[in-house]
């Protein structure tokens, strides 16, 4: 019998950017900015961006084809967006998520809070693992936001 194993995480990430909420929503529902920020230059991305749709960023990394499907629950258009993903590594499921984010107006822009549920399977990713890349595109978006030019 193969030794299995689930680690539960929970984290949140906040990001202010000089920006109003509706330039950040449209970072998230426009298929070619998402593209620019979150999918990475030698990834596939498909993005169906409504309440029921599918979105899915896929590539070889390492030698490892992964890929991060998720499906929207949840949108309130300058406000709100709700999805749970699955991540796979060479089709094996690594890691099971929800994640909620918020958008808040502000006198100088937009906060976003992200915030993530995860179950992490059998060993192959870490919480601190998945905070840290979450980070990391998030800093990508406020790049996009900003009209830097992400890769």
């Amino acid at each position: 019998m193969t030794n299995r194993s689930v680690v539960h995480s929970t984290f949140t990430l906040e990001r202010n950017y000089p920006v109003p909420p509706a330039r950040v929503f449209a970072a998230w529902s426009d298929q070619a900015a998402k593209m620019r920020w979150f999918a990475g230059p030698n990834s596939g991305h498909q993005l169906d961006f409504r309440v029921g749709g599918r979105e899915v960023n896929h590539g070889d990394h390492d030698g490892v084809f992964m890929e991060f499907e998720s499906y929207y629950r949840d949108i309130v258009d300058d406000e709100r967006i709700v999805f749970s993903s699955t991540m796979t590594a060479d089709g094996a499921v690594t890691t099971v998520s929800m994640t909620t984010i918020e958008l808040v107006p502000t006198d100088d822009g937009t906060t976003l809070t992200l915030t993530e549920q995860d179950a992490f399977l059998d060993g192959h990713e870490l919480p601190e693992w998945r905070e840290e890349g979450t980070g990391s595109w998030l800093d990508s978006l406020g790049e996009e936001l900003a009209g830097v030019t992400t890769p």
